[in-house]
């Protein structure tokens, strides 16, 4: 794979900070079922990073600190870890609401048995990876069969309230195929539930549609199709000012599997902790004394991927395009 990170620096990127952190976005491990072409992680079968025991129990003691609303658990395929399950249910009896980043295929793992069962009894919030309502589409993009799992994955969620009760929210993802800008939300979002309800009765919440960001594998692609800096003046062409004031990076910490902290999960495969003042790199165990408010963002030209167009997050767009 070609190493795209010395493409992104120096960056013109405006320089922003931190505000309250409310979300603890959690990265247990690079281990997934799948290996999809757009993944900013390159997670996949034969990964076996995984938070190891001693981390875990530091990120107990902080979930029960009372300084974060919110357990945004992600991988990799997060639900692979051994001590998952353990995990959502002490994020919940310590009163976080917890979101699982699924990717549906891996409810059917031999060894998840359960699986959905257990994030329905836990309220636990799914936003699942399904890039778009056509079979030939998430194939091309996920492998496969992929798509025909999905389908079955949503119908057992739904089965169990999902996308239907109150209490057990279900959104969608959608990623780009290709190096272009998602189209507006809103309007996306009303042919996903026509076309999932119309052809499968499948019903979800809400729609996220996500820039796909030039780092990584997806950025390795670009620039073996020699695609790359024209991708990036496709960002920065459509960069709005607006979108700053709600990057994720403000209010978010994120947490590899190592336990070292980043500004956002991008920050992370990039390899752009926070540090001290010694240039060390922060631990997870900081967060039990210490506030990041109004810390210094690192930034780089992946970050113009947040703010083009009508905006991204990992909950979808920040504004209407």
């Amino acid at each position: 794979m070609r190493e795209t990170k010395s493409l992104l620096f120096p960056s013109d990127f405006p320089q922003i900070h931190r505000q309250s952190s409310n979300t603890l976005q959690v990265n247990l491990g690079y281990r997934c079922n799948q290996s999809c072409v757009h993944c900013h992680v390159n997670a996949g079968p034969t990964r076996t990073e995984m938070m190891d025991d001693e981390n875990m129990a530091i990120l107990f003691k902080v979930i029960t600190s009372g300084r974060f609303k919110l357990l945004d658990l992600t991988g990799g395929a997060p639900e692979l870890h051994p001590q998952f399950r353990n995990l959502v249910r002490h994020a919940r009896q310590a009163g976080l609401n917890v979101r699982d980043r699924c990717n549906l295929t891996v409810l059917f793992e031999p060894e998840e048995q359960g699986l959905a069962e257990f994030l329905a009894e836990q309220q636990v919030e799914v936003v699942a990876s399904l890039p778009c309502y056509s079979e030939l589409n998430v194939d091309l993009q996920r492998g496969k069969g992929v798509f025909s799992k999905s389908i079955e994955a949503l119908k057992l969620l739904n089965s169990l309230g999902y996308g239907i009760d109150k209490e057990r929210h279900l959104h969608l993802v959608y990623n780009p195929i290709g190096a272009v800008l998602p189209p507006p939300q809103a309007a996306l979002e009303l042919d996903y539930k026509t076309q999932l309800n119309e052809r499968f009765s499948i019903q979800f919440n809400q729609l996220f549609v996500i820039t796909n960001m030039p780092i990584k594998r997806f950025g390795s692609t670009l620039a073996a199709k020699g695609s790359f800096h024209s991708y990036l003046d496709t960002l920065k062409n459509a960069y709005q000012s607006d979108n700053i004031n709600n990057v994720m990076c403000r209010d978010t910490i994120s947490v590899d599997w190592q336990g070292y902290l980043y500004d956002c999960d991008f920050n992370q495969m990039l390899e752009m902790p926070l540090v001290n003042a010694d240039q060390s790199k922060k631990h997870i165990a900081t967060l039990l004394e210490n506030s990041l408010d109004n810390a210094k963002i690192m930034i780089g030209q992946h970050c113009y991927g947040c703010t083009a167009g009508q905006g991204s997050s990992c909950s979808g767009a920040l504004s209407e395009e």
